[in-house]
Formats: structure tokens, C-alpha cells, sequence
């Protein structure tokens, strides 16, 4: 279950928001990079002795190429200043019942100050919602959503399918300047604001951050097992059925690619087309870009149509769009390939933040049509 490991500080490597990144030495002498998240068990410094979870590590996964701090045990952080009976900082507990669950205070919370506008809170106005199977896409959204809206309001809201804590993501860190905020949702922690699910997330990013779009995707990683069902980008479907629910409107980002090895992923992967060929019981928008290799369009066309009965699918210009990918606040990678290796996949993620873009002004651009 655990792999337990203690060791040494031996330096900081680097820090970003919420996040420190470490060298420690092992007690057998070896030497791992090891991550800590100070809001939950204080902010190590060269000598302090650490506990180590390292079973990511030793396993390789895609995202877990760190030993994580489970604690400094010769230096526990102070309580935090709220008194741990008193409900006025938040109740909302978070990776309920696992050692490290952090107690936040959630936006519609009687403590919280956006608690009389969340209340009542019930409707998102039409707000347009870009929903995304992997994190990756976040930054190639808000791209597009920049190419043609520079000054709109964007909030993301994290669900909980990927990395639970925000802290985790640099992508996020790096596009700190592009959002209004971030809302965490389910057992995903550390956003600008906390939200017990999906639905309160999105009136938070409606209401209490002001957004004008809304992206929702997971936090970083992907947990599958090659299967139809076993895969947590699920929730995409989800979270199209609450964008709808709420009266906002739903843009299908497509995961498109014509160099994923896995023939699963090659043209539309099966996981766009579960998620929101089976899940998603509410219509959508479901974005193409135009321009893309005619092999790869052909596949594309043939997969989508068995879903043009239950959903919108729109082809978008995408002039302009690789000028915007090309200068995106954060590096583009996804499972290790960058803009120009899968450059269909952030195409497609691009053109449905300027759909998204384009919903908020009103009507389509030039350039865009529906199938």
C-alpha cells in the first residue's frame, strides 16, 4: 500500500506555488527528488528529516517521479491560527480519512465571505464551459480562448480524478496570470477556493470569481487501465451533464491525436469518445478544428458520427491558433510530447477555448461551422 522511506534534506531544488521541491537522502544512503506541500506539513529546509512516501517512485508512473513528504518529524508545523473545534475556518474535509486530510473552508460556506451570493446560487446564466479529459489540454484552452477574448474572465475548476492536490500542477502555477482563480472540487484540495462537487464548483467559478468562461478538467495525471470504462477522464461526460444542468453551456474539447502509440488514443480516443458518447446525456458542443491532416480528418469524421445525434459537433478556423500555442505562458506537453510532436491535440484543445471565446461574445466567429 505505502512504501515508507525516511531521509535527509539536503537542498531545495526549486519552489513554485504551494509546491518545494527537494533532495533528500535516503537512510541507505541513496539519493531521490522528493516534494512537499508546506500547507500540510510545513516548508522543509536542508537538515530536517523527512518521512517519505515513495511508491509512485519505485512503480515510474507518468506523474510520480517524486518521493512525497509525509511529514518533518523533529518539526511539526504550528496549528493553524483557527481553533481545531470551531467551524469558522471551514469544515470541509478533503481526501476524507487518509493521515494528510486537510480541513478547508468551501465558498458557500456560512464562514466564507461569498456564502449570501453562493446561497441561493442556482443558475450559470449560459456561461461557457470547456471540459477536458486530460490537464494537459488547460493551457492550449486557454490559449485559444486568448487568441480572440485577451481580457475575458477564466476560472478553472479542478475535479478530482487526476492529482488531488492544485499545488502539484507547475502548468497551473505558470498560468496563475491568465485566471481569475482556480475552484477545487470533490477531494481535490488547494484552488482559490474549495467546492464539495462539481456543481457548486461551477457556480463558485460563476458567481463568486466573476468568470465569463469556465474550463473544467482533471488535475494532472490520468488514472486508466485500457479498458472502455476504467479510466477517470470519465468524468468528462459528468461534468457535461452539471454544465447543463445549471443552464451553462457545455464545449465538448475532443482528444484527438495522430501520434499517441496507443491505437486506443489514435484519431478521437476511446476516451472522448465514452465520455461523451455514453456519460454526457446532455448536448454539447463537441469542437473539431479545421486544417487537420486529411488521413487524420477522415478518422476523426468517421468516429464522431455516431455521436452528431445527441450532440453539436462544430468545425472551427483555426488561423492564428499555432501563433497562440507557440507563446503560451507554460510549456505544451502531453504524455511527454510537445506542441510539434501532437500537434493535433492542442490544436484541438485551442479551438475549443475559441469556441468557448466565441459563445461569450454572442454568436460564433467568422470561420465557424456546425455539422
Amino acid at each position: 500500500m505505502v512504501r515508507w522511506r525516511s531521509g535527509t534534506v539536503t537542498a531545495v531544488r526549486r519552489q513554485w506555488h504551494g509546491a518545494v521541491e527537494l533532495d533528500v537522502t535516503q537512510s541507505d544512503g541513496t539519493e531521490v527528488r522528493a516534494l512537499a506541500y508546506p500547507a500540510l506539513v510545513g516548508t522543509p529546509r536542508p537538515g530536517d528529516r523527512v518521512l517519505l512516501n515513495v511508491g509512485a517512485l519505485v512503480m515510474g508512473l507518468g506523474t510520480g517521479g517524486y518521493a512525497l513528504v509525509v511529514a518533518l518529524p523533529d518539526r511539526l508545523p504550528a496549528d493553524p491560527p483557527t481553533p481545531g473545534e470551531s467551524r469558522d475556518g471551514g469544515h470541509l474535509v478533503k481526501a476524507r480519512y487518509t493521515p494528510l486530510q486537510p480541513i478547508v473552508l468551501g465558498a458557500d460556506e456560512e464562514a466564507s465571505p461569498y456564502r449570501e451570493v453562493l446561497a441561493d446560487a442556482d443558475d450559470l446564466a449560459g456561461l461557457p464551459v470547456v471540459t477536458a479529459d486530460l490537464h494537459s489540454a488547460l493551457p492550449a484552452i486557454v490559449a485559444g480562448i486568448r487568441a480572440d477574448a485577451p481580457d475575458v474572465r477564466i476560472a478553472y475548476v479542478m475535479t478530482d480524478g487526476g492529482a488531488l492536490p492544485a499545488w502539484f500542477s507547475r502548468t497551473l502555477d505558470g498560468l496563475r496570470d491568465e485566471l481569475v482563480g482556480t475552484v477545487t472540487v470533490g477531494q481535490a484540495f488547494g484552488g482559490d477556493l474549495e467546492a464539495t462537487n462539481v456543481y457548486s464548483g461551477l457556480l463558485a467559478a460563476r458567481h463568486a470569481l466573476g468568470a465569463e468562461v469556465a474550463v473544467v478538467t482533471q488535475g494532472p495525471g490520468n488514472l486508466g487501465t485500457g479498458t472502455r470504462w476504467g479510466f477517470s477522464g470519465v468524468a468528462v461526460g459528468e461534468a457535461v451533464n452539471a454544465v447543463a444542468a445549471l443552464g451553462g453551456r457545455p464545449i465538448g474539447s475532443l482528444r484527438i491525436s495522430d501520434a499517441d502509440p496507443r491505437v486506443r488514443h489514435r484519431g478521437v480516443s476511446h476516451h472522448s469518445l465514452t465520455a461523451y458518447g455514453r456519460v454526457a446525456l446532455a448536448r454539447a458542443d463537441l469542437v473539431v478544428p479545421d486544417g487537420l491532416p486529411p488521413e487524420l480528418a477522415t478518422v476523426v469524421d468517421a468516429a464522431l458520427a455516431p455521436l452528431a445525434a445527441r450532440h453539436r459537433v462544430v468545425r472551427v478556423d483555426v488561423a492564428g491558433l499555432d501563433a497562440a500555442l507557440r507563446s503560451t505562458a507554460v510549456p505544451l506537453s502531453t504524455m511527454g510530447r510537445g506542441l510539434d510532436a501532437d500537434h493535433a491535440y492542442f490544436l484541438a484543445a485551442a479551438a475549443a477555448g475559441r469556441h468557448a471565446a466565441a459563445l461569450r461574445a454572442g454568436s460564433p466567429a467568422g470561420g465557424i461551422t456546425a455539422d
